[in-house]
């Protein structure tokens, strides 16, 4: 016989009996009004769900304190943007009251004015902290494009001040030029005036037997002050056409070194000098085409001389030159022009050559430059004659350079090197050469450098 087996619905009743039994159980047991199910959860659940929790904290402050220090960076360049400005219109105001302009200036504070007040109203917002509700990238942007334009401003009138200023110094510039050609005309009105005639009239009673060396001291000094004034007009010349000064000197003669800048016109002065009164040593001057007007036997022709000093000491030359073209001294004057005066100066001076061409055709152009060199021309002729209507022998002497200095036949004409001079002195070159009449020694002027030194 078969075992009796229970059914699957007998089973599944005595589990549904056992579960009730059970669930009846844990109720029984928790305390409380509240009936339902406890289930206990892991501790290790608790902890993530607590670490999320705070991680969503901390992004939140972290996204609170990103929009704070947005808010703060562009409440600070609005504050940067406004001082802006306030700088510009401070500079706007002050543009208007220099020339005065009585609305500019009333504009111009007014700005000012709004400016401040804005200025106020952020630090209002920062003690409140109530900063602009905008977006933050919209309120830096909108900020920068307006402390830019600020500064644009600024810019633009601290040109305009600037470009005001540069026009008033040109104005002053043109004022001083014309200041300056004024005294140049009046400088060389007096020029004139005390190189007139009758600064001459010392020797107007000197007779011819009674003429001595003190005469011919006085002449030449006469004559090396016309020559000075040359010398300068010569160098004005020079610097009006952009001449290197310096260069010039150093074509002249080179390697030295001048103690001061000023010195250079001592270097000029000798080529002057060196080149009117080459030849003073012959009767004629050494203008070949005067030989034949000077009396061969000595007392006439220091009579004939002596007439010609007298009556040239008083003259206007180009009036002179005018009324007698083919004169001793007009020869004299073509030949010496056309000897120191060379052909680049004079087109560098004047443009052309027509001055020269003039003189080589035995006319004369009343020419400023002409006009001073003829009046040098003249003070030196009249020295050579004075020199040749002399009773005893006239000669002139150039020192040699690197010559030992002598006071018996030199004279310094840089004084100033005496005094820092530690060693030999020695000449560098000769200013104004010297001259013997008979026994008496007139020193020639040299330029005195260190016998270590080129100058």
């Amino acid at each position: 016989m078969d075992p009796i087996r229970p059914s699957p619905a007998t089973n599944r009743s005595r589990l549904a009996r056992k579960f009730r039994n059970v669930i009846n159980l844990k109720t029984s047991k928790k305390t409380g009004s509240n009936p339902g199910f406890c289930l206990l959860i892991p501790q290790e659940k608790l902890r993530c769900c607590e670490s999320h929790q705070f991680e969503k904290e901390d992004a939140e402050e972290a996204k609170e304190e990103s929009r704070n220090r947005a808010a703060m960076d562009a409440f600070v360049a609005k504050l940067f943007a406004t001082i802006s400005a306030v700088k510009a219109a401070y500079a706007e105001l002050q543009m208007a009251q220099f020339p005065y302009s009585g609305e500019a200036v009333q504009s111009a504070d007014q700005a000012v004015v709004d400016e401040l007040k804005a200025l106020s109203e952020l630090k209002r917002e920062f003690l409140k902290k109530q900063f602009d509700s905008s977006p933050s990238h919209v309120t830096l942007m909108l900020a920068e494009i307006q402390e830019q334009q600020s500064l644009m401003k600024t810019y633009e009138i601290t040109m305009k001040k600037l470009r005001g200023e540069i026009e008033s110094k040109g104005a002053r510039i043109s004022s001083l030029e014309h200041q300056l050609q004024d005294i140049i005309q009046n400088n060389k009105t007096l020029e004139k005036m005390l190189n007139a005639s009758g600064s001459f009239s010392i020797i107007d009673n000197v007779k011819f037997s009674e003429v001595s060396p003190k005469d011919f001291i006085l002449v030449l000094h006469y004559a090396l002050r016309s020559v000075r004034n040359f010398v300068k007009f010569l160098i004005r010349e020079m610097e009006f056409a952009n001449w290197d000064i310096e260069a010039a000197a150093n074509a002249i003669q080179s390697g030295l070194i001048f103690r001061k800048r000023d010195h250079i016109s001592f270097m000029f002065e000798s080529f002057v000098c060196r080149e009117i009164f080459a030849g003073f040593n012959d009767p004629s001057f050494s203008v070949q085409e005067n030989d034949q007007f000077l009396p061969e036997e000595i007392h006439q022709r220091r009579i004939f001389l002596f007439e010609e000093f007298k009556r040239l000491r008083s003259a206007s030359v180009i009036h002179f030159l005018r009324q007698n073209p083919n004169s001793l001294l007009g020869k004299f004057l073509k030949c010496k022009y056309l000897h120191l005066v060379h052909p680049k100066m004079e087109l560098s001076f004047s443009g052309n050559l027509n001055q020269r061409k003039m003189v080589n055709s035995g006319e004369y152009p009343e020419t400023e430059f002409f006009k001073m060199f003829a009046e040098m021309g003249r003070r030196v002729w009249l020295l050579h004659c004075l020199a040749f209507s002399f009773g005893q022998e006239v000669s002139s002497f150039q020192v040699k350079q690197s010559s030992k200095f002598s006071e018996v036949y030199m004279e310094s004409i840089n004084q100033d090197i005496f005094t820092a001079a530690e060693c030999e002195l020695a000449v560098a070159f000769t200013v104004v050469p010297g001259f013997k009449v008979g026994q008496t020694v007139v020193q020639s002027q040299v330029y005195l450098s260190t016998a270590t030194s080129p100058a």
